[in-house]
């Protein structure tokens, strides 16, 4: 330590005159002059002024939180003396903070440190490699840099050439635009950049990213628990801090990237805002989201189910409230178009399918709660779903892994879904689903037969306009074309007669099916009789051609085989009386 003191001594004072004052920073002490130190630095002038009463003995200061330690401090005394220095991005942060620290301004000597760091720092910020490298070093000097804005100017000027020439990164990011001003939002660059950046960034430094479930990963945090060591608050200081860079426009963060965001916010306890602000993202563009995606682990205090119901009801919540406010949503869908299964679909459509099929996954969970199943399932509104195949599924299955429900409750449940949108696989499947309610089976069986006698009735009202077309009345004067042409028009009306009396029979045949399970379900529940009587299921029109009259035997002999009897009883041949 000795030697080295001296030596630079010996390299400051060519003059030969002594030192007069000694500055320590850190174990490091350097033997220098009041003079060329009281000029440059009105701190040094303060402190050797403080100092100088005492008996002519040599100043000493202690400089111990000066940014950049014993080696700045050598560039700092260096430049006092007026030898040359070399700077480089990798010493002029610290130096630059240095002159600050010193106060080592215009005011205090021309061309003063300040001012020739300043230089050089703008040089320093013309070039990506130098830019980088300087922002590397002012973790040495944090505060310090942060203070005098050099980590904004450093970040500042990276972030002008990615908008220039976004090829600098390695990232996965189409082709560059041309910018037409530095303060068009995130200085210039594109949202889409922004985010792949980002995206590109958190791969690399947030492992928790990766996790797809606390359940496939089988190592989470038990519930309650805070997060102890300090890389994982680190990484949870470092989400918070990326969620706050995703640009606002809807729709440029992909919502598979949201949703990996806010599992990793659940993991890490991130702050209720950050998970709120991911929450409202994720919902104003619900629609672009897949089912896996939305299946989060339930990982909070109180683990009642093992999905999270209470986070996809608060994204669903902020979807429609965005819905319902935008202009362009095309809020009240036509029903025609929904029921005709058009291709361009409404977002609020997909959302109730992403929906009921959320619902149909989460309904085996024996802890799910009925009131959490229909207040999830009711916000969707009625227009948005085309056909309630999805719900009816849903609530199918929740039925089944729930036998304990009372009647009551099931009614409740089965509330949510429209009959007369189911389609004719599952009308069929519900009229046999004893796991309804009997007036729910009633309904469906209700508006199925009458869809299939609006059916039939459309059928035959076209077959009948068709026939009658083929013979006009009144006395027309054709000439030759017109023969023609009206000989292959008839020839094809006769042709979409036919198809139409095939299909005719076919409705006729699969209405003849369905009153035969009907038949079948009276076999076990007696208790219908009323019910298909007033909806024309009796024998009589069920085999119009086998109904025949009774003959009576002698008094004391009993009915005869096709004799029918009251109440319901069977004959002898098994079928139902009326």
């Amino acid at each position: 330590m000795t030697s080295t003191c001296c030596c630079l001594t010996n390299r400051l004072c060519s003059n030969g005159l002594p030192s007069d004052v000694i500055v320590e920073v850190g174990e490091m002490s350097f033997h220098l002059h009041k003079f060329p130190l009281l000029s440059r630095s009105i701190v040094l002038e303060d402190l050797i002024g403080q100092c100088c009463g005492e008996d002519g003995k040599r100043c000493l200061l202690r400089l111990d939180d000066i940014p950049g330690g014993a080696k700045t401090f050598l560039l700092v005394a260096k430049f006092c003396y007026g030898v040359k220095i070399e700077l480089s991005a990798l010493n002029i942060v610290s130096l630059r903070c240095a002159a600050e620290y010193l106060q080592m301004s215009e005011d205090h000597g021309e061309g003063n440190l300040i001012t020739q760091t300043e230089i050089f720092l703008n040089e320093i910020f013309g070039n990506w490699r130098d830019s980088l490298k300087a922002l590397e070093t002012c973790e040495e000097v944090f505060s310090h840099a942060e203070e005098i804005h050099i980590v904004s100017r450093c970040i500042n000027s990276l972030a002008m050439k990615a908008c220039a020439d976004p090829s600098l990164f390695s990232w996965p990011m189409s082709g560059c635009e041309n910018v037409k001003s530095p303060e068009v939002g995130s200085n210039g660059m594109k949202p889409e950049k922004v985010v792949g950046s980002l995206m590109y960034y958190a791969r690399r430094h947030l492992p928790l990213l990766g996790r797809q479930s606390s359940i496939e990963s089988g190592n989470h945090a038990t519930p309650g628990s805070t997060i102890s060591t300090a890389a994982d608050a680190d990484q949870r200081n470092l989400l918070e801090e990326l969620v706050e860079l995703l640009p606002d426009q809807k729709g440029v963060t992909p919502s598979k990237f949201l949703l990996r965001l806010l599992r990793t916010a659940m993991i890490l306890h991130a702050s209720p805002s950050c998970r709120e602000n991911l929450e409202k993202r994720i919902g104003s563009q619900l629609d672009q989201a897949a089912l896996e995606d939305i299946m989060i682990p339930n990982i909070g205090y109180s683990i009642e189910t093992l999905y999270d119901i209470d986070c996809v009801q608060r994204i669903l919540d902020h979807f429609l409230l965005v819905d319902r406010d935008d202009p362009s949503s095309n809020y009240i869908a036509e029903e025609g178009q929904l029921m005709a299964g058009s291709h361009s679909l409404t977002p609020t459509t997909m959302v109730a399918n992403l929906i009921d099929n959320y619902l149909a996954e989460v309904a085996p969970d024996v802890n799910l709660k009925l009131t959490k199943f229909r207040s999830l399932a009711a916000v969707i509104p009625d227009y948005a779903r085309p056909l309630d195949d999805g719900i009816y599924r849903a609530i199918d299955i929740y039925l089944k892994a729930h036998p304990w429900l009372t009647d009551s409750e099931r009614e409740q449940l089965c509330r949510l879904m429209n009959c007369q949108k189911l389609s004719l696989e599952a009308s069929t499947h519900a009229a046999q689903n004893e796991r309804l309610p009997l007036r729910v089976i009633v309904q469906v069986l209700f508006f199925e037969q009458l869809r299939l006698r609006t059916s039939i009735a459309g059928w035959f009202f076209v077959s009948d306009n068709l026939e009658s077309s083929q013979n006009p009345s009144g006395n027309l004067a054709f000439t030759r074309n017109d023969v023609h042409s009206q000989a292959v028009a008839t020839q094809d009306r006769i042709i979409a007669v036919d198809e139409m009396k095939e299909r005719v029979s076919e409705l006729e045949k699969e209405c003849l099916n369905m009153k035969e399970e009907i038949e079948n379900i009276v076999k076990t529940k007696g208790s219908w009789n009323i019910f298909f009587r007033r909806f024309g299921f009796s024998k009589s029109k069920l085999k119009p051609n086998e109904a025949k009259a009774s003959k009576p035997k002698n008094s004391r002999g009993s009915p005869t085989s096709s004799a029918p009897l009251l109440n319901g009883k069977k004959n002898h041949s098994g079928e139902l009386g009326d």
